[in-house]
C-alpha cells in the first residue's frame, strides 16, 4: 500500500479537524502557549516564555532579528542546556546564530563529543566507535527564505522547550542528542519582510489576499541582501550567510537535518521524502528508506494535531546545492518542510481561513517529531553515517584532474569551495595527460576518489545527460570545471598524487619592470575589469586592444592577446608615475593581475602602442532596471557582480522612474530578465541613437526583439503536433518536460570579438534555463557566441529543443543609431557561482562602445 494513504485517521476526518481548527483562529490574534507546547511536561520559571520575553504571544507579531537574537541570548544565558555561538554576519551585518543543546553533561564534554562524532566520517578511526554509546546530532534550520516566516517564528518555541521542559522524556532527548539549531538563516531577508506584514497589520485582521499585508512589494523578502536565493547556495558558498554555516556544518557532520519552508498558501504540509525517481542517482537508496522511517513520526504528530500534509509529490532530491539535499550526499538524512503560509497574519485560503500561529504551530510539531525520530532511531542513523563514509568509490572514474594556466583566480575559488567541503584536493606530482588535455604539475591539481567525500566530489564534478525522471524541481546540472571555465578531465587510472592541500593563497598579481611611457594588461585575469575600473575612477585613460601584438617588456618580449589593456603614463595627464607604479602593485596583489612595463611604443610584430587598433575604453556608467515585474534573482545576481567583484557602483531604478528621468548620465542601460512593457520605448531608442549601449539578458531579449532595437527574431519552439490521445494525467508532466530546467551547453566562442576578449579557447559552456531561441542571423560578424551543432554537455533537454537550438545564436550584438544593443539568450552571471561567463557580461559593459565602431583613426587619405 501507498505509505500516504495508510495513515491511522481517515482522509475525511483530518479535512474537518483541519478545517475546524483554522475557523477557530478567525476571530482572534492570539492564542495560549498550550497551543503550541506540549501540556504533560513542566517547565522551568526560570527560562522565560517566548511570550514573557517579547512581550506578545509568538503568531501575534512576525518576530524581528533584534527580537530573535535577544531572546536567544538570554535562553543561552539562563540555561545551562544551551551555548551559543555567533558564526557570522550577513551583508547587513546582522549576525547569524547557531545554538548547542544538550544536557548540562554533554554540554560539559561538548569538545570532545564533536570530536568523536567526526571520527564517523573518517574511515580509518569509525569501525572501532560504539555507537551504541554515542549521542545522534541533529540539525535545525529555520527560514532560508525570509518571506517563510513560519519556521523562524517557531524557533524560539523549540529553544524554550529544549531549554525548560522537564521530565525523563527530555531528560533522555538531551542525553542522546546534540541539537544544533539556526533560528533565522536569512536575517536581511527576513527582516524585510516582517516590518512589511507587522507595517500592514490591522488591529482586526484581514484575511482577505488582496489585502496589502498579503502582498509585499518588490523584491521581497524571499533573498537575501542582493536578491539570492540562498537556499540554492549551499554547495557553492558564494555568500557570507552560507559560508559562515557550512563551516559549522562540517565541524559537526550531523545526522538529520532539517529545512523549514513554507508554499502556497492553497496547500496544506510538506514532508520527506519527495518523489524517488528524481533522487540523484549518487545519494543511497538506503537515504531514502531511512527520510521515510523518519516521516512516519511526523504523519503521527500531524495526525494527533489534525493537520493535513502529503509526501512523494511536488519536491524532489536532485540538486545538491540545496538544504534539504546537500546533506544526503554526506551520510545525513536532509529534511524539507513545507508548510502551506499565511503570508501575513490570517488569509483565506482554499481550505478555510489561515493563522499564522497555525502554520508556526505545524512546524514547532514536525520539529518535535524530529526530535523523536532521532531518538528511535539514533544508533541506525549513526551506523549509517559510518558505513556511507566506509564505502568505496564504485565508478571508473578514478580523479578529477583540473587547472587553468590563464587565470589563476578561478582555480583558486574552486579549491576554495572543494576545501571547504573537506574533499581532499592534491597537487599533481608530474605533468598528466587526461582525456587528451595536457596538465602542468605547476598549475594543476588532483581531487582523487579515493577518499571519504568521494560522492560529494562526484556531484560537483560530474557530467550526466541521462535520467530517470524528465522533470525537476530545480536545475540538471552544475559541474563546476563547466561552471568556472576551468579545464578539466576524468582520470581513468589511478593520477600520482603530489602534496596534498593544506592552505589555499589568493594567487597575487606582480608588475615587472617600470616604464614611464606606459604599462599593459591582459584581461585573462577575473579580476582584470575590477582593476580597469579602478585606474579610470583614480583618472587613468585606457585603451584595449583590437589586434594581438608582440611587446617590449623588462627582460625581452611578450604576446599579448586581443583585450590587452594599455595605460599611457607619460601623455595620461598625471605626472605622478611613482603613483601610478604604486597603485599598480596594490592592484597586482588585490586581484591577482600582472602589469607589465612597456618602454616603448615600438612593437617587433603587431600593432604598435599608438595605433588606432588600440580603441580608447569609455569609463561605465551602468543603469540597470528594477522594481515589479523585473525577475529579483537575475537583477541581484548583476548587483552583486558589479558591487562585489567589480566595485563598479550601479544605479538600479523602477520603470515609472526610468520612465520620467533624465538618461544622459548613463553610458549603459541593463535589462536583466523581467517585463518591460510599460518601458518608454521612444525614450530607450533615442537614449541608444545617440551613443548608448543597451544589454539585454534572457526574458527581457523579447522586449527588444519586438521594439525593433535588434534585429534578432525569436525562433518558435517545437509543439506537440502529434494527433494520437494522450492520458490528460500526462499533461503536467509532458509540459513539463519540455522545459530547460537547467543545463549546460557548449557555443563556440569568437575570441576576436570584443563579448571574447580575455578567452583562450573558440569554445565555452554556458548555462540555460529558459527556452528563447533566435533565428539565425544576416552578418556573420555579429554572433560572437553559436551553439554547437551537438551543444548538449550536461543536464536535460528534449530532442526536439536540442535541434531547435543548435548552430543559433546565443548572443548578437548590433549597431543602433551610434549606440549598441547586446542581446543574452543565456544567464551569464547565474547564481554568482558561474565565473566562467561572467566575464561575457562584463566585456558587454566596458567594451560594448567599441564593437562596430566604424572607420579607425588614420584611415582617410
Amino acid at each position: 500500500m501507498n505509505y500516504r494513504y495508510s495513515f491511522s485517521i481517515s482522509i475525511l476526518k483530518r479535512a474537518t479537524a483541519f478545517l475546524l481548527l483554522m475557523l477557530s483562529h478567525l476571530s482572534f490574534a492570539q492564542v495560549a502557549d498550550s497551543y503550541y507546547l506540549p501540556q504533560n511536561v513542566k517547565y522551568d520559571p526560570a527560562i522565560p516564555t517566548p511570550q514573557q520575553y517579547f512581550g506578545f504571544q509568538v503568531g501575534e507579531w512576525h518576530i524581528q532579528h533584534e527580537q530573535l537574537v535577544g531572546y536567544m541570548k538570554k535562553v543561552a544565558e539562563v540555561s545551562n542546556r544551551v551555548k551559543l555561538v555567533e558564526y557570522g554576519r550577513t551583508y547587513e551585518n546582522r549576525p547569524l546564530l547557531l545554538l548547542t543543546i544538550s544536557s548540562p553533561k554533554n554540554l560539559a564534554n561538548i569538545d570532545q563529543i564533536k570530536a568523536e562524532h567526526h571520527k564517523l566520517v573518517e574511515p580509518d578511526k569509525s569501525s572501532s566507535l560504539k555507537t551504541a554509546d554515542m549521542p545522534i546530532v541533529v540539525w535545525m534550520g529555520y527560514s532560508v527564505h525570509g518571506n517563510e516566516a513560519s519556521g523562524t517564528n517557531a524557533s524560539p518555541l523549540a529553544v524554550y522547550y529544549l531549554a525548560a521542559a522537564q521530565g525523563a522524556e527530555i531528560d533522555s532527548v538531551l542525553n542522546e542528542s546534540v541539537i544544533l539549531v539556526d533560528p533565522r538563516i536569512n536575517p536581511d531577508g527576513g527582516e524585510r519582510f516582517s516590518s512589511w506584514v507587522n507595517a500592514n497589520k490591522s488591529m482586526n485582521l484581514v484575511a482577505d489576499p488582496n489585502s496589502r499585508e498579503l502582498n509585499e512589494t518588490w523584491p521581497g523578502g524571499r533573498y537575501n541582501h542582493y536578491w539570492f536565493d540562498l537556499n540554492r547556495d549551499w554547495l557553492y558558498t558564494q555568500h557570507p550567510e552560507s559560508k559562515g554555516r557550512i563551516v559549522k556544518y562540517h565541524e559537526w557532520k550531523p545526522n538529520i537535518l532539517t529545512d523549514h519552508h513554507e508554499m502556497g498558501s492553497g496547500s496544506s504540509f510538506f514532508f520527506q521524502p519527495g518523489i524517488p525517481a528524481r533522487t540523484h542517482p549518487i545519494t543511497p537508496k538506503k537515504n531514502i528508506e531511512l527520510t521515510e522511517k523518519i516521516g512516519k513520526f511526523h504523519a503521527s504528530a500531524l495526525d494527533k494535531i489534525g493537520s493535513l500534509y502529503f509526501t512523494k509529490e511536488g519536491y524532489d532530491d536532485f540538486y545538491y546545492g540545496k538544504g534539504s539535499t546537500f546533506p544526503d550526499a554526506q551520510g545525513c538524512i536532509g529534511i524539507l518542510f513545507e508548510q502551506a503560509s499565511s503570508r501575513g497574519h490570517l488569509q483565506d485560503t482554499p481550505n478555510g481561513p489561515m493563522s499564522f500561529a497555525f502554520t508556526i504551530r505545524n512546524q514547532f510539531t514536525t520539529t518535535l517529531s524530529t526530535l523523536r525520530a532521532a531518538k528511535a532511531m539514533r544508533q541506525e542513523l549513526l551506523d549509517y553515517q559510518r558505513s556511507f563514509y566506509q564505502e568505496k568509490n564504485p565508478s571508473a572514474t578514478q580523479a578529477y584532474v583540473f587547472g587553468n594556466t590563464t587565470d589563476h583566480v578561478k582555480t583558486h575559488e574552486m579549491i576554495r569551495i572543494l576545501r571547504q567541503h573537506d574533499i581532499e584536493v592534491y597537487r599533481l606530482s608530474k605533468d598528466e595527460t587526461v582525456e587528451g588535455k595536457s596538465f602542468k604539475k605547476e598549475n594543476s591539481y588532483v581531487v582523487p576518489l579515493s577518499q571519504p567525500q568521494y560522492r560529494l566530489a562526484q556531484g560537483i564534478f560530474e557530467k550526466r545527460t541521462k535520467f530517470e525522471d524528465s522533470l525537476f524541481y530545480d536545475i540538471s546540472a552544475w559541474g563546476m570545471p563547466l561552471c568556472f571555465n576551468v579545464p578539466y578531465g576524468e582520470a581513468k587510472t589511478p593520477v600520482a598524487l603530489g602534496e596534498k592541500l593544506s592552505k589555499n593563497d589568493f594567487p597575487k598579481g606582480r608588475v615587472v619592470g617600470t616604464s614611464n611611457y606606459a604599462y599593459l594588461f591582459e584581461w585573462d585575469g577575473y579580476f582584470a575589469p575590477r582593476a580597469a575600473y579602478e585606474l579610470q575612477k583614480k583618472g587613468y585613460k585606457l585603451k584595449v586592444a583590437t589586434e594581438p601584438f608582440t611587446g617590449v617588456i623588462e627582460g625581452g618580449t611578450k604576446s599579448f592577446d586581443y583585450g590587452t589593456v594599455e595605460i599611457t603614463a607619460g601623455g595620461n595627464q598625471l605626472s605622478n608615475l611613482d603613483g601610478l607604479r604604486t597603485l599598480l602593485e596594490k592592484l597586482a596583489e588585490r586581484d591577482g593581475i600582472d602589469f607589465y612595463a612597456a618602454p616603448t611604443g615600438l612593437t617587433p610584430t603587431g600593432i604598435d602602442l599608438g595605433s588606432s587598433y588600440f580603441a580608447p575604453m569609455r569609463a561605465p556608467r551602468p543603469l540597470m532596471i528594477t522594481g515589479a515585474g523585473i525577475n529579483p534573482n537575475d537583477a541581484g545576481e548583476i548587483w552583486h557582480l558589479l558591487d562585489t567583484r567589480v566595485n563598479l557602483p550601479l544605479t538600479m531604478s523602477d520603470i515609472a522612474q526610468v520612465n520620467r528621468m533624465s538618461l544622459d548620465k548613463y553610458n549603459t542601460l541593463i535589462l536583466s530578465s523581467g517585463e518591460y512593457s510599460a518601458l518608454n520605448e521612444e525614450k530607450i531608442k533615442n537614449w541608444v541613437r545617440a551613443g548608448g549601449t543597451l544589454i539585454a539578458v534572457t526574458d527581457a531579449v523579447p522586449w527588444v526583439a519586438s521594439k525593433g532595437l535588434s534585429p534578432v527574431k525569436i525562433k518558435n519552439t517545437p509543439a506537440d503536433t502529434t494527433s494520437s490521445p494522450k492520458p490528460y494525467a500526462l499533461a503536467e508532466r509532458y509540459k513539463g518536460a519540455q522545459l530547460i530546467a537547467g543545463a549546460i551547453f557548449q557555443v563556440k566562442l569568437d575570441p576576436t570579438h570584443p563579448i571574447g576578449y580575455g578567452y583562450k579557447e573558440p569554445t565555452l559552456s554556458v548555462f540555460k534555463d529558459n527556452t528563447i531561441f533566435l533565428e539565425k542571423i544576416k552578418d556573420p560578424y555579429n554572433a560572437p557566441l553559436i551553439y554547437a551543432n551537438d551543444p548538449l554537455v550536461s543536464g536535460y533537454i528534449t530532442e526536439p529543443n536540442k535541434k531547435t537550438m543548435k548552430n543559433t545564436p546565443a548572443v548578437v550584438a548590433t549597431a543602433y543609431g551610434a549606440g549598441k544593443v547586446i542581446v543574452m539568450t543565456d544567464n551569464p552571471n547565474f547564481r554568482a557561482f558561474w565565473y566562467g561567463t561572467n566575464k561575457l557580461f562584463l566585456n558587454a559593459i566596458f567594451f560594448g562602445s567599441n564593437i562596430l565602431s566604424g572607420i579607425r583613426g588614420g584611415d582617410e587619405d
